[in-house]
């Protein structure tokens, strides 16, 4: 039950109570907000509370109590005092003219014998200094504070020894005090510096994942669906051909037609269910490999387009997970759909891979029923051969491909089992 009292605890935003330093700090962060975008006021509150309390120092007599010579002249009094207090209003810009202007004043307080209070104002541009001036400037600072009130009390009959020990102390605890803070600043800045770069490097990261993410799903669509519809096209105009002279052919065209375009709807379905994030977990099938390069050319054998695979040396101890025989794959795949897209109806295509200890090769040819001019690829306005040397590159193999002086057409792909030294 409630006592009647106000319950002014500051409350946590999770429900718990806040500390106190909690408070301060953010009452702190407003202030210094303030600050930077209006620092006059805050530079003129500061510095008429300072002449406001060596006004009344003044007024009160109390500068008398601690003075050596309390007859000193009243008016020379409110004049040094009016010296280190209102100069206060350039402490930020002009700190260190501040303290040449006081130096004087500073000796004549000594020499006078007045000894005013207000003289130890001079430490509040030197912490300025220290703040945001180099280390030099802080020592200069120290001497101009510490040397005329060293020097009066040399000169002066009757000066106070022990007051250049006091200058001394004061200075030196404000000179600690601002590297302290400075130190603190420079490495709180450090840090919100550091933070921002690394969420700058985070986010390019993030674009270039994004971007070779696109790249790589690019690469497979066009493999997937330029393939099979490579393939289905062949089927049909065989078919068209044939439904006239020998609709037994033409029936088989079709069935072809329809297992090519039923695999190429499973394929797609496969890679848009991996982008979709509501979707159900993606039907996780093998990549092909080179055992599904059997598979490969029947649908093109059954699509019209003769191919002849030999093979040399002995297929290397390689998991179809590495890359290496899925990259394999799709180029004899993208060079087989080219020759089926552009070398003419009488072609015919051979495949030679050749297996080494440190590698494969891949050599792909066509007759070519005209000779391909080589920029054929690049007006179809595909990104076939750029989507075959992109995979060679990542696996940091070499792909060439150009038309044959005999005619038709050769891809040649060099691919290493291991990356190479640096």
């Amino acid at each position: 039950m409630s006592d009647g009292t106000d319950d002014t605890r500051l409350r946590h935003p999770a429900g718990g109570t806040a500390p106190l330093t909690r408070f301060v700090q953010a009452f702190l962060q407003r202030l210094r907000s303030f600050d930077r975008r209006r620092p006059l006021p805050w530079d003129l509150t500061v510095t008429g509370f300072w002449v406001l309390v060596a006004v009344l120092d003044y007024t009160s007599g109390g500068w008398r109590t601690v003075a050596r010579n309390a007859a000193a002249p009243e008016p020379l009094v409110l004049l040094m005092s009016l010296c280190f207090s209102v100069p206060l209003l350039w402490r930020r810009t002009r700190p260190v003219t501040l303290l040449l202007l006081m130096a004087p004043v500073s000796l004549a307080n000594v020499w006078t014998g007045a000894v005013v209070q207000v003289a130890f104002l001079q430490m509040i541009p030197a912490y300025t200094i220290g703040l945001r001036l180099p280390l030099r400037a802080l020592a200069w600072s120290g001497v101009l504070i510490c040397l005329p009130v060293a020097a009066g009390a040399v000169l002066v009959p009757g000066a106070d020894s022990r007051q250049p020990v006091s200058y001394l102390w004061g200075f030196v605890s404000v000179a600690l005090l601002a590297v302290v803070v400075r130190t603190r600043r420079e490495y709180t800045e450090a840090l919100v510096e550091r933070a921002q770069r690394l969420e700058r490097e985070r986010d390019q990261q993030a674009q270039l994942s994004a971007a070779a993410e696109r790249a790589r799903i690019a690469r497979e669509m066009h493999d997937i669906i330029g393939h099979n519809l490579s393939v289905i096209t062949s089927l049909a105009d065989g078919g068209a051909y044939a439904a006239a002279r020998n609709p037994e052919q033409a029936a088989q065209a079709l069935e072809a037609i329809g297992v090519t375009s039923r695999q190429a709807l499973t394929d797609l379905r496969r890679a848009l269910g991996v982008l979709s994030d509501t979707a159900p977990a993606a039907d996780l099938a093998p990549q092909p490999s080179l055992a599904d390069l059997d598979a490969l050319l029947t649908g093109v054998r059954e699509a019209g387009l003769p191919v002849l695979l030999t093979t040399d040396g002995i297929p290397p101890a390689v998991p179809a997970s590495s890359g290496h025989q899925l990259t394999v794959y799709r180029v004899v795949q993208e060079a087989l759909t080219n020759t089926l897209k552009h070398a003419g109806p009488e072609a015919t295509a051979e495949i030679a891979l050749v297996y080494t200890s440190t590698g494969i090769e891949v050599h792909a040819t066509d007759s070519g029923g005209r000779a391909r001019r080589p920029q054929e690829p690049a007006t179809s306005g595909g990104r076939g051969i750029s989507g075959m040397r992109e995979r060679a590159v990542l696996f940091h193999g070499t792909l060439e491909s150009g038309p044959r002086p005999e005619g038709g057409w050769q891809t040649r792909l060099r691919l290493p089992l291991e990356d190479p030294a640096p």
